[in-house]
């Protein structure tokens, strides 16, 4: 292998951080589309999904139509014999873009323009290209990637450049990176060519090109630009300066006319930072709302955040700062401060293997996606991840959140359920699979039903539950109770039939109401019949006879106070707490039912109170006026005298009639 190129430039720094899944609304005029659509992208780098052919059908559901790839562009495992026209529409990729394993001759990315860099492979490429070969055992030719059609690329703003073990890779060598590339990235191509290739057409800018013919030319956007341009050019005259918020190039001079924008777009024009939410009036000397105000959403000015994101000052944002937790007030996400010690959050964003798992001991919360994998539990050779204990999954039964979604293809076969999840209440769907699914269980063959029946919402996404043969208990009944939007869509097929199921028994338990069930037994149901109890449906709650005694709150049985009297044929409380109780077990003082009558407690203002059972049981007040220095030398005689009745009187163990009786009290005093 022969470095052609080893380069190094001075640093430039970068913008913001990105928020994931949206859609990009662009005027009309602006590069003359309407719409553009976004899709999710990948973060499996080299880790392979199984058969090529199912990893080829995940590719093109993911990116067909797409314009804008929200994570990393990952092109891995194409043979010879797929089609891969479907990336020609993608124009913008957020994290980075990696093309390996493949052994399909050309990769069309034609219409891909800029590369954003949020992401890197390994810490430091936006843009990787390796290990594109392979041999043909029955005839032992060789086949691989041979043209690499990035002619629209003009622009990666962080991140460099690695293309390796290519061994039949033509003209990226006579790229031009530095018109590509920021100041201080590294960019690494070798050149490991194993026949003759075909040379640049003649027309090319210094012989500079991705492919053989005209078309495929690199276009230069900086290099070539006058010295008054600040970034990026259209051509190299004076006029023909891109404005300083472009990226990738532009058709003007306006900030309206940019390819595509480096920091953020508002309706279609590009700008370092959107409208402020407040204006500081100087004639006031305070804020005042401005009407024009916008939220930062990404790379977009947003009028009012998803519903399903976090809204803070200015921006959008997937998760709360440290020493922050989500509090969600009249349908709004806000964050908000901790009182102590915050629940433990955990960054999801991969796939589970045994390298990650432990990072998931005592999370509540996971913001970004949980994937898992037939890597998950088999390991990779890539990455030399090793094989994952099953037993570890259950780290995930102390989760209630995930912020993203949640991606289930391959399960232990000794779990006939979901249960690691079962006390999972939210999945929020702030990042999807593919764009549009929020929670999917694929191809699981031993998989009996789902098992989450503490699941409450799902705020944003599609349901996928496909080819699981032995799956019961997996209707569309209860998925739209757990929408949050009409545009929610549950897709079922291929799972276990009906009447096999029935046959089986396996239906949901008499308990459970018309809505239906996670699985078998009166704990699964997703609403209750007639009523539950700690999480299981029961016929009734114990209101006039059973043990304990209960009351019942929006149809949940609820456990009297232990101070309230047991009571047949009548309830024995009404509501939660002490000073619900129809009758005291034992004694009562004021509204609340007590053990004991209080002794020597302290009451206001640091006055210590004894009380006593009078006739009928109810605690009354001995004394009221006992100060808690009334031991001391220097106290008052009034307060000797005050202690010293308090103390005959719990000798004495009077009655409320004895107390009421001022004649004894004054009779003491003097």
């Amino acid at each position: 292998m022969i470095p052609l190129i080893n380069m190094r430039f001075t640093k430039l720094s970068l913008f913001c951080e990105l928020a994931i899944v949206y859609l990009v609304l662009i005027n009309a005029g602006w590069c003359a589309v309407s719409e553009r659509k976004v899709c999710q992208g990948t973060n499996f780098k080299l880790a392979s999904l199984g058969h090529p052919d199912d990893h080829y059908r995940d590719m093109l559901r993911m990116y067909s139509n797409c314009t804008v790839v929200l994570e990393n562009l990952e092109i891995t495992y194409a043979q010879g014999y797929h089609d891969l026209s479907f990336l020609k529409s993608i124009e913008e990729v957020r994290g980075y873009v990696l093309i390996g394993v493949n052994s399909i001759d050309v990769i069309p990315l034609e219409n891909l323009r800029l590369i954003r860099g949020h992401s890197l492979f390994d810490g430091k490429y936006a843009l990787t290209v390796m290990f594109n070969y392979g041999i043909n055992e029955s005839s032992k030719n060789t086949s691989g990637l041979r043209e690499l059609r990035l002619r629209s690329l003009s622009e990666i703003l962080k991140g460099g450049v690695k293309i390796t073990h290519n061994h039949l890779l033509c003209n990226v060598e006579t790229i031009q990176w530095l018109d590509i590339v920021e100041h201080g990235s590294d960019v690494l191509v070798f050149r490991q060519i194993d026949h003759q290739c075909r040379p640049c057409d003649s027309g090319c800018n210094s012989g500079s090109c991705w492919a053989p013919g005209p078309e495929n030319c690199q276009i230069l956007t900086r290099l070539n630009c006058a010295e008054q341009c600040s970034r990026r050019c259209m051509g190299p005259k004076p006029i023909d300066c891109c404005n300083e918020h472009c990226a990738a190039g532009c058709t003007g001079p306006k900030p309206t006319d940019c390819l595509a924008c480096r920091d953020f777009q508002d309706d279609g024009t590009c700008k370092d930072s959107c409208p402020p939410l407040m204006l500081y009036d100087p004639i006031n000397y305070q804020l005042v709302p401005n009407p024009n105000g916008k939220y930062s959403f990404g790379d977009t000015c947003v009028k009012k955040c998803p519903h399903n994101f976090v809204v803070t000052d200015n921006a959008c944002v997937r998760s709360c700062g440290s020493n922050m937790q989500e509090v969600e007030e009249n349908g709004i996400i806000t964050c908000k401060k901790c009182e102590g010690l915050c629940p433990k959050v955990c960054n999801g964003l991969v796939t589970i293997d045994a390298t990650n798992i432990d990072s998931f001991i005592n999370c509540t919360k996971i913001n970004g996606h949980i994937t898992i994998l037939q890597l998950t539990f088999k390991g990779d050779v890539y990455t030399n991840t090793p094989s994952m204990d099953p037993a570890k999954l259950d780290y995930f039964k102390t989760v209630k959140e995930i912020s993203g979604y949640l991606f289930i293809k391959d399960w232990p076969d000794h779990l006939k359920s979901l249960s690691p999840f079962e006390n999972l209440e939210i999945i929020r769907g702030r990042t999807k699979l593919q764009s549009t699914i929020s929670f999917a269980a694929l191809n699981i063959p031993h998989l009996e039903h789902l098992g989450l029946h503490s699941l409450k919402e799902i705020s944003d996404g599609d349901v996928v539950v496909r080819n699981n043969p032995q799956l019961c208990y997996a209707d569309s009944r209860y998925w739209q109770k757990l929408f949050r939007s009409e545009q929610q869509r549950i897709r079922t097929a291929n799972n276990a039939a009906p009447h096999i199921c029935e046959q089986q028994n396996s239906t949901c338990d008499s308990m459970c109401g018309d809505e239906g069930c996670w699985g078998p037994g009166p704990s699964m149901c997703v609403f209750c019949q007639h009523a539950s109890r700690r999480g299981r449906c029961v016929s009734h709650c114990n209101l006039l006879d059973g043990h304990p005694r209960e009351y019942m709150s929006n149809n949940v049985c609820l456990a009297c106070d232990p101070q309230c009297k047991t009571l047949n044929g009548t309830a024995s409380c009404h509501g939660p707490g002490a000073d619900q109780c129809t009758e005291c077990a034992h004694f009562k003082d004021g509204t609340h039912c007590v053990t004991q009558c209080a002794h020597k407690v302290q009451g206001l203002n640091n006055r210590l109170v004894w009380t006593y059972p009078d006739k009928a049981d109810s605690a009354s007040h001995a004394i009221l006026t006992v100060h808690k220095g009334a031991v001391d030398q220097d106290c008052m005689a009034v307060n000797r005298k005050d202690l010293a009745l308090a103390l005959w009187i719990n000798q004495q163990r009077i009655t409320k009639s004895f107390l009421d009786d001022d004649a004894v009290l004054n009779r003491f005093h003097h």
